[in-house]
């Protein structure tokens, strides 16, 4: 049983060392209006107070996203900036030949949403001397549940270490409100997408088997399919030897 005092301590002193040491003055991470990305924004604010800022970029998202986002940023306090991300998304689209009627339910084009924001994040880490701050927790990299070069595009990782469950516990003990809690993760790709359901396993399946081995055969095969498809994801481009 983790001490959560304590962890939110190391991480927060984790963060401003990591920020430091790449001679940066401070974070800026994307709000989602998720757990994770609630979690990840609070201890860069605890890190630095006055350096910290949150982007909430929709595009074609859920509005109550947005407004979970703002609901945690007045909360604790943390800067924040609103971009719409649509137009930009329609052109590039556009440009690329894909019709209206294929938007929807699309991974190669609901992709091109975090791949977006993550262009945007880095023009203002640029702007401002800052790392960009990843959301992603410790379960959602072992099966590559993430973009590549898209919410996956990022400085440093604090949640790296912690599974799902872990990171629940984490947000009661920061004050997280609970309306963020217990919303269903979702990667906000399309309308009522959940990230439970898109991969036909429970967090509680997947923390289990990453902390204990364990799992149910049709479960355990799952992930372990998982994780070796997406092995790509979690490592440089592969150059030759000679």
């Amino acid at each position: 049983m983790r001490n959560y005092a304590k962890l939110s301590k190391r991480l927060i002193h984790w963060i401003k060392e990591k920020v430091e040491n790449a001679g940066c003055q401070g974070t800026v991470i994307g709000l989602s209006g998720g757990i994770d990305s609630a979690v990840t924004s609070v201890l860069c604010r605890k890190a630095f107070p006055n350096n910290t800022v949150g982007l909430i970029l929709p595009c074609y998202s859920n509005s109550n996203d947005a407004e979970d986002a703002k609901l945690v940023a007045n909360q604790f306090n943390i800067g924040v900036k609103v971009i719409n991300l649509n137009e930009p998304f329609d052109v590039l689209l556009s440009e690329i030949g894909v019709e209206e009627s294929k938007k929807e339910d699309n991974m190669a084009i609901a992709n091109i949403k975090p791949r977006l924001r993550m262009t945007t994040l880095y023009y203002y880490a640029a702007k401002l001397n800052r790392l960009v701050v990843g959301t992603d927790n410790r379960s959602e990299l072992k099966i590559g549940y993430f973009t590549k070069h898209g919410d996956g595009g990022v400085d440093i990782a604090p949640l790296g270490n912690l599974v799902k469950t872990e990171v629940r516990e984490l947000a009661k003990y920061l004050g997280i409100p609970d309306k963020i809690i217990n919303k269903p993760p979702s990667a906000g790709l399309w309308d009522d997408q959940t990230d439970e359901e898109e991969l036909g396993i429970t967090y509680k399946e997947l923390d289990h088997y990453i902390l204990t081995g364990e799992a149910e055969p049709k479960v355990k095969r799952k992930i372990e399919e998982l994780d070796a498809k997406s092995s790509h994801k979690l490592g440089l481009p592969p150059v030759p030897e000679f």
